[in-house]
């Protein structure tokens, strides 16, 4: 890893550790958010670790393709997502 630029070494741990937790148990992604936290999922709003907490963790969908942003901010030595995009990929363009 040591050949990539700091801003993709970073990246890339962070979305491993997202997505571990996301698989694992989401209710533990709160520790990656913060009270200023945004997360806009299909264009609904949800603002807070405990809103995005509760809206990350009732899914039962089956799989499906998506897009996610994360803009990340270090906090106390710790990177948080302060702002966190979804959008289900439904389209086919091909």
């Amino acid at each position: 890893m040591g050949d990539k630029p700091i801003w993709e070494q970073i990246g890339s741990s962070f979305v491993q550790h997202y997505y571990q937790l996301f698989d694992a148990d989401r209710t533990q992604l709160g520790a990656i958010y913060i009270d200023a936290s945004c997360l806009t999922w299909e264009g609904q709003q949800f603002q807070g670790k405990a809103a995005i907490v509760e809206k990350l963790s009732a899914d039962e969908d089956p799989i499906m393709g998506f897009h996610q942003i994360f803009l990340l901010k270090n906090i106390n030595d710790a990177w948080v997502c302060t702002n966190d995009m979804f959008r289900l990929a439904l389209h086919n363009f091909g």
